[in-house]
């Protein structure tokens, strides 16, 4: 590992908020500080977040400050929440938090509330630091490390900036990184093992500053460039920087070293492993940053410096959700001038920061980052209204930026090839190649970014763009790194090819259904034993074999209509009502009052129910579906959750709620959340768990908390099967807080996606401009997927060797623009007309949307149980 050239024996360490929130991360941290203490004979500066969730709860009391109810819960759960912790470290509240809670309480009623002024909201959301700094000095201090506390203020100063505004200057503040002599003589007083606050300053005025979200990295970086440190230390969750997020990627390569200016732009481009302002302080001082991961400390992780040594090529590919482009445009621009420096100076006013320009003799086209500026405020509508005195304005939302980094991006463009056309196929906005040749960036619809990088970065490998052969630089894969716990799929029609075929002769398109490996997948979430209640969402699939074979399984049944309610019962009329789960979506008067004959659970996520039909509800046990504030999954249409989605009852009007079911005497007995689908991530569900159980808290009726479904599936072979093992005991040891509610989910893709193949056949084969098209006799009227979500499935020529591979379209019959079921997938270059085409993973969402556009027979549906 590379050290800085100064004499300074400090090392830096900082630590996230996952780091810092269970007992077993805070002996990691001790042990981490005792070993650069003794091996290294270092002095050891620790750097700290709040507990992980916490500064969102900070920020919920500043965004309702004009509700005092909610705000006192929101400081209840958080005491609650530390004094839990508290137990857990077998310390005493008391003595180590009563004080600080005191002093946050007193924040609650300080006369600044009434305004949300700036520095009062700088103060609130430094609680979470402050709690968790001290947390962690008393607990290391129990164990017997002699660690002390400092106050991260008392040495980081905020520094004003040029077109600062007042937000800016209380809530995302730079700090001063050049000390002298005697700056670090004083701090080197203090004891040689410190624990301090991320994120956090002195403000200008002398009060509280905020270094704005993410800004822990940022207080490590300007403490390690202070004391011209070793190195910083940032530990998280992962084990380093990768060639792209290997959630969306498992193939992403972890990168051993960057330079200090690739590691900048990938951070800066969509990375989220690293702030990007962190790196400047670090730079500048010239001291290495060392990302590691806490649970896995022995790992290499990534090393930025100034002696990483330069290396050509494409070091990662990464985006960045929710750009915002302003197209200005006007004839009379050309060789005027000033014309530029006139439509910039409204961007100044309203202190926007301009990321990406395109520029022609007519329009010029700017990109936005998302900032809390931006969200917070009306800040466009004004600079819009300002634009257009002097141009016409189009704002073009929401968007991505995806954006390749490497050195010599100019030099690589003829191994670029495949990666134009990839654009090609989609609405490109905006294309920019950075002035220092370190990023090439294409500006496409929000919609499909994420879906292309599996493909992209699989590109980018292929054509030699990304040498994943220099072994300096490129690591194992993230998939290597999980040592076998991502599973690769395993698909079980490659053993039924002859059968399919000859289901195939009987006529296509053809839905064909494995029930195995439905029974496989319905086992693997019965393994999920801190699962009280098993429901399948029945509108992934609604075949009548499907239900009874789940139905044996154990699983009831989640209705969103009340026609599913009646299929079901129709097909198994025996079935208890309590095995039904009534869910709906703006349903009519009527649905609810016969749904309430068939199923034990009725779910209503909004007031409207109970306050136009409180009859219906008076004195009944209610599901209650909220929206957590966010949504989650592969595609914007997929999720249902955040202020975009219809579904659910905004956590704003949760008071409210209750207030209302208490007039009519009606309880709420289950608390449910579904926020999208498709989701990999282990940690959505505990973390939704743990949201959701606070809340149930504060109704006080709640005896179930509905986790909802999403659970990911392959649908290719870059894609890692969902770990229901992992979800398993994380469940359970989250459930070991919250014994006193019993846990439902509803998945239904993950029971039946896999189990599903479309049967189809080649209608013609065409090469058209460069491009060959397959077309099949199934289209968009079959299978609806990739027409709504953009959604990619494995496609397989049955009748012929998959070898000697060409990439091509594949299309259907039907008479739309949008009837394209795949773009640039591999089939044998001599695939012909009657081929038996396998369209994989089709067991979700297939049948149940399709339809007779066209006038075109409805799919056939066969089942397979051998």
């Amino acid at each position: 590992m590379p050290e800085s050239t100064s004499k300074s024996d400090w090392v830096v360490l900082k630590f996230g908020g996952t780091s810092v929130s269970q007992r077993h991360r805070w002996d990691t941290i001790g042990r981490l500080m005792q070993t650069r203490a003794g091996t290294e004979q270092s002095r050891v500066l620790v750097v700290v977040s709040a507990l992980s969730g916490i500064t969102n709860q900070l920020q919920s009391i500043i965004d309702n400050t004009d509700n005092p109810v909610f705000t006192q819960a929101q400081f209840e759960k958080i005491r609650a929440r530390h004094s839990d912790f508290c137990v857990e470290l077998g310390l005493s509240y008391e003595t180590v938090l009563a004080a600080r809670f005191r002093t946050f309480e007193a924040l609650l009623q300080d006369p600044r509330r009434q305004q949300c002024r700036f520095d009062w909201q700088a103060e609130v959301l430094a609680q979470g630091e402050l709690l968790s700094s001290t947390l962690g000095v008393a607990y290391l201090k129990s164990q017997g490390f002699p660690v002390a506390w400092l106050d991260a203020r008392e040495w980081l100063q905020a520094t004003p900036l040029p077109n600062q505004n007042a937000w800016a200057a209380n809530l995302s503040v730079s700090c001063q990184y050049q000390s002298d002599d005697a700056w670090r003589a004083r701090f080197d007083a203090n004891a040689p093992l410190l624990i301090t606050q991320g994120f956090i300053a002195r403000s200008e005025s002398g009060g509280t500053a905020i270094l704005g979200r993410g800004g822990s990295d940022t207080s490590a970086a300007y403490f390690g460039a202070l004391l011209q440190a070793k190195r910083v230390e940032i530990w998280t969750d992962v084990p380093g920087m990768f060639s792209a997020n290997p959630r969306s990627v498992p193939d992403a390569r972890l990168l051993y070293q960057l330079e200090y200016q690739e590691a900048q732009e990938i951070a800066t481009t969509g990375a989220k492993v690293l702030h990007p302002r962190c790196i400047h302080p670090c730079r500048d001082a010239n001291v290495p940053l060392w990302i590691r991961d806490t649970e896995r400390p022995d790992m290499p992780g990534t090393c930025i410096s100034r002696s990483s040594e330069a290396h050509p090529g494409v070091k990662a590919i990464s985006t960045r959700n929710g750009i915002v482009l302003i197209s200005m445009e006007s004839i009379g621009m050309w060789q005027q001038v000033g014309f530029l420096a006139d439509l910039f100076a409204c961007f100044k006013i309203h202190g926007l920061s301009v990321d990406m320009i395109s520029t022609s003799e007519t329009n010029v086209t700017v990109s936005l980052d998302p900032s809390d500026n931006l969200v917070n405020s009306n800040v466009l509508d004004a600079l819009c209204a300002d634009l257009a005195t002097v141009c016409r304005v189009k704002v073009i939302t929401p968007c991505s930026a995806v954006t390749l980094v490497g050195r010599g991006m100019r030099s690589m463009l003829d191994q670029l090839t495949d990666i134009w056309a990839e654009f090609g196929r989609e609405r490109v906005h905006l294309i920019s190649q950075s002035s220092n040749d370190l990023n090439l960036t294409f500006v496409v619809d929000d919609t499909v970014a994420q879906d292309m990088l599996p493909t992209l970065h699989a590109l980018l490998i292929e054509s030699g763009a990304m040498p994943i052969d220099e072994r300096s630089v490129f690591g194992p894969s993230w998939r290597e790194l999980a040592q076998g716990a991502i599973k690769a799929p395993t698909h079980w029609w490659q053993s039924h090819s002859d059968a399919l075929q000859a289901e195939a002769k009987a006529g296509t398109p053809c839905y064909v259904y494995h029930l195995p490996t439905v029974r496989q997948q319905a086992q693997a979430i019965a393994g999920i034993t801190a699962l009280d209640r098993r429901f399948f969402a029945i509108k992934a699939n609604a075949h009548p074999v499907l239900l009874k074979t789940l139905e044996a399984e154990g699983f009831g049944f989640e209705c969103v209509s009340l026609a599913e309610l009646r299929h079901v019962k129709q097909h198994l009329p025996d079935l208890p009502a309590e095995r039904l789960l009534f869910t709906p979506s703006f349903a009519s008067r009527s649905e609810y009052v016969e749904a309430r004959s068939l199923a034990a659970w009725i779910t209503v996520d909004s007031l409207y129910p109970l306050q136009h039909w409180p009859e219906l509800f008076a004195k009944q046990k209610l599901v209650l579906r909220v929206d957590p504030g966010y949504g989650l999954g592969h595609h914007a249409h997929v999720k249902t959750g955040g202020p975009e989605a219809k579904f659910g009852l905004a956590l704003n009007d949760l008071p409210a709620f209750v207030a209302a079911a208490k007039a009519i005497k009606a309880e709420i007995t289950v608390l449910h959340a579904h926020v999208g689908s498709g989701v990999s991530d282990n940690r959505h569900w505990v973390q939704l768990f743990s949201q959701l159980a606070q809340y149930a808290d504060d109704i006080g009726t709640v005896k179930a908390i509905n986790l909802g479904g999403g659970l990911s599936v392959p649908y290719s072979d870059n894609d890692a099967l969902f770990d229901t093992e992992a979800l398993a005991q994380a469940l359970l040891e989250s459930k070991a807080q919250w014994p006193q509610y019993a846990l439902w989910m509803e998945p239904g893709r993950y029971l039946v996606a896999q189990a599903g193949v479309l049967l189809t056949q080649v209608t013609q084969v065409v090469d058209k401009l460069g491009i060959r098209r397959i077309g099949l006799d199934a289209g968009m009227n079959a299978l609806m997927r990739p027409a709504l979500y953009q959604s990619k499935h494995r496609f397989v020529n049955l009748s012929r060797p998959m070898q000697n591979l060409q990439r091509v379209d594949v299309v259907g019959p039907i008479c739309e623009s949008t009837d394209v079921l795949a773009h640039g997938v591999g089939l044998p270059k001599d695939s012909a007309e009657n081929d038996v085409i396998l369209i994989d993973t089709a067991g979700a969402y297939g049948f149940v949307m399709a339809n007779q556009y066209n006038q075109r027979a409805l799919p056939r549906e066969v089942i397979f149980d051998v």
